[in-house]
């Protein structure tokens, strides 16, 4: 079932979510609303708190950045495999160069901007099966992970941006919070709901 988004304002974007207990008894449904939901309105990632569930639980498929022609082909055949589920996550490292990349958020349309992260992450978490699993994660497949981490930890990608950037965003992302933009996608705004 697709499920409206959670737009920019909405208190559930700002607050750090909930662990998932292993016996959640609607997981495997609310994960596959989560894909559907994500894939209608054409995101690589989705995490609960951006349709209103304040849970540490995100998803991410990062085959739409493997036709990218600036990335090296080895990079494209990750991204075209990168297809997860990541239940509790935690970030235990981050590490390589410090790169920037035009980001941007399905709970705040109509809105990219330039953001710096660190290329790679030691990350533990559960799949969807809920075994727990370890990796290294690095290049635009981090950056995915690191944007929809944030998330679970009530930060958007807005929020790390510089004191100007922000000055000149606040018009729009007030538009956002009050409902006066035209998504292409089912948004819920604050007290409100739209349809596509």
């Amino acid at each position: 079932m697709i499920l409206p988004i959670v737009a920019y304002g909405d208190p559930v974007l700002k607050k750090k979510a909930e662990n998932v207990e292993k016996h959640h008894l609607k997981l495997k449904e609310l994960i596959s609303n989560m894909w559907e939901t994500m894939y209608a309105a054409y995101g690589v990632g989705l995490a609960a708190p951006q349709i209103g569930e304040s849970l540490r639980l995100f998803i991410v498929d990062g085959s739409p950045f493997a036709q990218d022609k600036s990335l090296d082909h080895v990079e494209q055949q990750e991204l075209r495999a990168f297809k997860k589920v990541f239940i509790n996550p935690e970030i235990i490292s981050y590490s390589g160069l410090n790169e920037s990349f035009n980001e941007g958020c399905l709970s705040i349309p109509d809105v990219r901007e330039d953001v710096s992260r660190l290329s790679t992450i030691e990350i533990v978490y559960y799949n969807e099966k809920f075994e727990k699993v370890e990796e290294e994660i690095s290049g635009l497949a981090a950056r995915i992970v690191q944007h929809e981490f944030d998330h679970i930890e009530g930060i958007l990608f807005t929020d790390k941006l510089g004191p100007l950037k922000k000055k000149l965003l606040k018009p729009k992302l007030a538009q956002i919070a009050r409902g006066n933009i035209k998504p292409d996608y089912l948004m819920r705004f604050y007290g409100k709901t739209n349809s596509k």
